[in-house]
């Protein structure tokens, strides 16, 4: 020990070897802590590990190593980008010697390239090893790599390394959550693309663009912190932050992440096109709707005093909201789902609802009503029983928004007429 003036030696230890299953995992470290640490013998161990489940709950409150490791948390608290600088800079320089040519690259390209990364350096380690192939020009690899745009079919693949490490990590992540019993049935990476998509935007489907992850797992119908599950191994890539509004959201730490989950050619068996989120969407609205434990015909006044959770609240809300462009946007939307909905009283459901909805907030309008009528007039060939339940609810909220709309104009005061 250090009292008797012995310097302690380091050993280093990698704990996040593909190799080893998830229980050797935390075999080791606890074999660490009881063998070395508890023991106060001359050793200071140095263990690296991607974020994943084993290393994350041995450093959180009541882990084994949570009292006695010092956690350095490189994705979170350090910004390695003038590492990469000097790191790329002194490779390229090194290029330029072999190819007698200093000037083939520029500071501009660094920059890019570092730009790119999103802070992690195996997004430079990954372009460097593809530049500096000897037996092609390093002027023309750069090229590639920065102007490189991924399409079917296409020969060149400067992050093909890159791409199986996501492939490595996603596949074992959906592996390990489709194993557990209170998951069976469920598609991980529908999922998980959903709430990669509550980061990027839903676009003009939904009235909230970016809702916050709690909120999106409640919409998906799933149990309360589903969305701390999900990404449970995919710690080293994804992360779930609160931002300044107190609002739980996914922060993707590798930019060049998400774009591999946005190309077919580069994800390859493990995409999920975007249009299969809407239509998951669309059905777990229906559902969200129909299974509300509320007593629809003894409903309070305001929206706030509706006896429900302020989550489940909010996120049936939402349901009601987005539900019609949903159904009018999403191709894949089952027929049968939306008869069943209609049979199980939903639109009743949503008729109850909606004059608390609007005396809330004037969300409801002419799109909203558009795409209901669009929806409509699509069953009326295919399923002409559920058109026919569905078209009485359509014009009678149509007009009451026009009375709403001419109640506005005059008295510049707005309320709903939904009686």
């Amino acid at each position: 020990n250090t009292a008797s003036g012995i310097t302690p030696g380091i050993t280093p230890v990698n704990v996040d070897d593909r190799r080893r299953a998830e229980d050797q995992q935390e075999e080791l470290l606890a074999a660490i802590k009881h063998c070395i640490l508890d023991n106060d013998l001359p050793f200071r161990v140095f263990i690296t590990s991607r974020p994943e489940w084993a290393i994350h709950t041995a450093l959180e409150p009541g882990g084994l190593l949570r009292k006695v490791a010092y956690h350095i948390q490189l994705s979170d608290k350090y910004d390695a980008s003038e590492d990469m600088r000097r790191y790329l800079r002194r490779r390229f320089e090194d290029i330029g010697l072999r190819i007698r040519n200093p000037q083939w690259f520029s500071e501009g390209d660094i920059e890019t390239l570092v730009g790119a990364a999103s802070g992690q350096f195996i997004y430079v380690a990954t372009a460097y090893k593809y530049i500096s192939e000897r037996r092609a020009s390093p002027e023309k690899m750069l090229k590639i790599v920065l102007t490189w745009t991924p399409h079917e079919g296409q020969a060149t693949r400067p992050f093909e390394a890159l791409d199986r490490l996501y492939t490595n990590i996603l596949l074992a992540a959906k592996n390990a959550y489709e194993a557990v019993e209170s998951h069976h049935g469920r598609n991980f990476l529908l999922l998980f693309k959903a709430h990669h998509m509550g980061v990027t935007g839903f676009h003009s489907f939904a009235i909230i663009r970016r809702p916050a992850a709690d909120l999106l797992s409640a919409l998906l119908c799933l149990e309360a912190r589903a969305e701390e599950t999900i990404i449970s191994d995919l710690r080293s890539l994804v992360a779930l932050k609160t931002d300044d509004d107190g609002n739980l959201g996914l922060r993707l730490y590798h930019k060049s992440f998400s774009d591999f989950l946005r190309e077919a050619c580069r994800a390859k068996d493990l995409f999920v096109p975007e249009d299969q989120v809407y239509t998951h969407l669309a059905s777990c609205f229906m559902q969200h709707i129909i299974e509300c434990p509320l007593d629809f015909d003894s409903l309070p006044a305001k929206w706030e005093e509706l006896p429900l959770p302020d989550l489940y609240r909010h996120s049936l809300q939402e349901a009601v909201k987005d539900l019609p462009s949903f159904l009018k946007d999403a191709p894949a939307i089952d027929d049968e789902e939306v008869v069943g909905f209609t049979q199980n009283g939903g639109w009743q459901k949503i008729n109850n609802l909606l004059p608390l909805l609007c005396n809330t907030s004037p969300w409801i309008g002419d799109d909203w009503i558009e795409a209901l009528q669009k929806l409509t007039d699509r069953l009326k060939a295919r399923k002409p029983e559920a058109a026919a339940v569905i078209s009485p609810f359509v014009e009678k909220w149509k007009n009451a928004i026009k009375q709403s709309q001419d109640e506005r104009r005059r008295e510049r005061e707005f309320g709903f007429g939904f009686q």
